[in-house]
């Protein structure tokens, strides 16, 4: 294992011969310092009212995932534009928050900090990949339709430049709001192929304004986003990143298109850049291959050796930023988390679906209690009867997309007060998510 002498990172208090573990705190480019070197990423909790509002339900689980030992906890998207949700049940932001949301979002931040851990806010917009059931109008930087689902999705309209104008203005208010709620940091979803992602790439940005063209046009409505966002909340409180090491589209946002990028954020006063992959355009993200259906980019030899799947683009990423990197997608091992951290991999080690079968998992981690978190992803299949009548392929898409409606519904479960239930068939989580959602869509105000 090397150590810090061996490698060049800023950010470290100290230039030591001591390793960095799990327990190591981070210090960020804005002054403030993360408790350890593990992290939350986000996922969505579908837990708001109908009014976009948080509820009792996020201060539960949070409060919970605050007591894990994670030293970052990053939120599930927060949208700021009602019309254009990620999913039935996100936390929406716009314009100026009564006492009643002030209070619900000060409440879930409060919750999740209460044992010492740093809530940050993810906010975002979910463009044209926002559902149907959501948003009857979806929108994007052109009107270039989704070519595979994961909803049942409408063709995107086209913004108009005031719009643009107005949805950065709508990112630096929401980052404003959530600062004012007691969250001590915010994170800006530019992967996955929602809004800022389509801005990104060459294949849904087909503007020939100054919003599109080469990638410096692409950028801008990045870039004009976190400037917004750092003028609306100032210098000494964190801002963050999630940003695409490449879409895995052909003629998409490619991983040279992400390490420039990552070069121009230099100059942006980011405090963490989280890297990541993929869109849910084709499902790749959620691992499943479908190549005959659609003309892929396949991602680097090289990471299938590795556990976590985004490593390697972290670890490029990392030569270039001059601010700290996170790496999210994969890690299991505690083994691999503390090699990732001394090897110049990352700065900052992101569980995601291990918190969700075991809500304790980083504090067992950071003791060296267990030697990896559950695999359970690994253990959950369809059963004979369930795989009757499908091809391979749509075994694959159903198994993937089962255990997502899985992780979503343990969330649920630690939400309402329970353990999760960790006995779901992969079909069952899917058929309670479905009715779940559907009925949260028709009770959207």
């Amino acid at each position: 294992m090397q150590t810090l002498s061996m490698f060049n990172n800023p950010w470290e208090d100290v230039m030591t011969q001591t390793a960095i573990q799990l327990d190591t705190p981070l210090s960020l480019p804005c002054g403030e310092t993360l408790p350890n070197r593990l992290g939350k990423s986000a996922m969505t909790e579908g837990c708001a009212d109908a009014l976009g509002r948080a509820t009792e339900y996020h201060e539960r689980v949070y409060r919970l995932w605050g007591e894990s030992g994670t030293g970052l906890l990053l939120t599930g998207n927060i949208q700021v534009d009602r019309r254009s949700l990620e999913r039935p049940g996100n936390i929406r932001i716009e314009g100026e928050q009564d006492a009643e949301q002030m209070k619900r979002l000060t409440a879930m931040a409060d919750a999740g900090q209460a044992h010492g851990a740093h809530m940050w806010a993810q906010i975002g917009h979910a463009g044209r990949q926002a559902p149907a059931g959501a948003c009857p109008e979806p929108v994007a930087p052109s009107s270039v339709p989704l070519t595979m689902l994961r909803w049942q999705q409408q063709a995107p309209r086209a913004l108009e430049e005031d719009e643009i104008e107005d949805i950065i203005w709508r990112f630096g208010n929401a980052a404003l709001v959530c600062k004012l709620a007691g969250f001590k940091g915010v994170q800006v979803h530019g992967a996955h192929g929602y809004l800022i992602s389509e801005f990104l790439s060459p294949r849904v940005n087909l503007r020939t304004d100054k919003w599109g063209g080469d990638l410096k046009s692409r950028a801008r409505f990045l870039f004009e986003v976190l400037r917004t966002i750092r003028k609306s909340v100032g210098p000494d409180f964190p801002v963050g990143l999630k940003l695409n090491s490449a879409d895995f589209q052909k003629g998409g946002f490619s991983h040279d298109d992400s390490m420039q990028v990552v070069e121009w954020l230099n100059d942006e006063g980011l405090d963490l850049l989280e890297l990541t992959g993929g869109t849910y355009e084709h499902l790749s993200l959620l691992g499943v291959n479908n190549d005959n259906q659609f003309e892929r980019e396949p991602p680097r030899a090289s990471t299938a050796a590795r556990e976590a799947y985004f490593a390697v683009y972290a670890a490029e990423a990392r030569a270039v930023a001059k601010m700290p990197v996170m790496s999210t997608g994969g890690f299991r091992s505690r083994e691999s988390m503390i090699g990732a951290l001394n090897d110049g991999t990352c700065d900052l080690v992101g569980l995601a679906r291990p918190l969700c079968t075991d809500p304790f998992i980083s504090a067992k981690l950071i003791k060296g209690e267990v030697a990896q978190t559950d695999l359970y992803e690994h253990r959950t299949a369809l059963s004979d009867a369930e795989k009757n009548g499908l091809d391979a392929s749509e075994i694959q898409t159903a198994t993937v997309l089962g255990q997502q409606a899985f992780y979503f519904m343990t969330i649920y479960d630690m939400a309402e007060g329970r353990d999760p239930h960790l006995n779901r068939t992969l079909l069952g989580a899917q058929s309670e998510l479905v009715a779940r959602e559907d009925t949260i869509a028709r009770n959207l105000v």
